[in-house]
C-alpha cells in the first residue's frame, strides 16, 4: 500500500539514526540511515516488518532531515525502508542530500522503477529470488537504468535461489552494467561458508556479503 499523499517536503519516517553500514560495498563505514515507511512486498525473510505499514513512524520535514544528517557528521547517508520508492517525492529527498555534498545510497526492493532517481545516487537494487516469495514482483527494466556505481543484491536462501541469480546475471548481462553484484545469505537459512563454496566452485564475478550489523549487534536489534 502506498503512503497517503504528502506535502512535497514531508516524508513518513520510521527511524533515522547514525550507525555503521552493514551491507553493500560500503560495509563498515559510518553512515546515517533514513528508514521510510511503507512496503509493497512481504518477503519471507523480512527483518524490518515494523516498517511495512505506510502509517509507521511519523512525518518529517525535508529541512529537519537535512539538519539531522549534517549534525551526525557522516558523509554517507542511506535511504532505506520499507520501500523508499513508494514515496513519490523520493527524488526530491535524494537531490537535496546530494546538493548538501553527501554520498547517497538508496536501497530498494527492485519492484519499483528507479528511472526518476538522480543518477548520482548509488542504487542498491534487490533482485527477489524464489525463496522470498516475491520473485514475480521484480522490475527487470531497472537493469536498463543501472549506472556503473550501482549495485545489484541477491539475497540467497537455498540452491534454487543461487541458480536463479546466476540465470538473471547471464540473461541481463549484469556484469556489463555494474561490477557490484552482491550475494548475501539469508540469515539462518544458508551458511556463509556454503554460499562461498558455490561461488568459488563456479568462479562467479560477485561479492559475498554478510550482514555486518547482525554480527555486531545480533539479528534482532533495530536502529543499528
Amino acid at each position: 500500500m502506498r503512503p497517503e499523499p504528502q506535502q512535497s517536503d514531508r516524508f513518513q519516517v520510521v527511524e533515522a539514526f547514525l550507525s555503521l553500514q552493514g551491507e553493500s560495498t560500503h560495509a563498515g563505514k559510518l553512515c546515517y540511515f533514513i528508514r521510510l515507511a511503507g512496503c509493497n512486498l512481504r518477503c519471507s525473510y523480512c527483518d524490518t516488518a515494523y516498517a511495512q505499514s505506510a502509517a509507521a513512524g511519523a512525518p518529517r520535514r525535508l529541512a529537519e532531515l537535512l539538519d539531522q544528517v549534517r549534525q551526525s557528521g557522516a558523509p554517507l547517508v542511506e535511504i532505506t525502508g520499507g520501500e523508499p520508492l513508494e514515496h513519490p517525492n523520493l527524488p526530491l529527498l535524494c537531490q537535496a542530500l546530494l546538493t548538501a555534498g553527501l554520498e547517497v545510497l538508496l536501497e530498494t526492493n527492485g519492484s519499483r522503477s528507479i528511472a526518476a532517481v538522480p543518477a548520482a545516487v548509488r542504487k542498491i537494487v534487490d533482485c527477489k529470488l524464489p525463496s522470498s516469495g516475491m520473485s514475480a514482483a521484480n522490475c527487470f527494466d531497472n537493469f536498463r537504468h543501472l549506472q556503473p556505481h550501482d549495485e545489484v543484491k541477491f539475497v540467497i536462501g537455498d540452491r534454487t535461489d543461487y541458480q536463479y541469480a546466476r540465470r538473471v546475471i547471464d540473461e541481463y548481462h549484469l556484469t556489463d552494467s555494474t561490477s557490484h553484484l552482491l550475494f548475501s545469505p539469508v540469515w539462518g537459512s544458508v551458511e556463509p561458508a556454503e554460499l562461498a563454496g558455490w561461488i568459488i566452485e563456479d568462479k562467479l564475478p560477485v561479492r559475498l556479503q554478510i550482514q555486518l550489523h547482525k554480527l555486531i549487534w545480533g539479528p534482532d536489534k533495530t536502529g543499528v
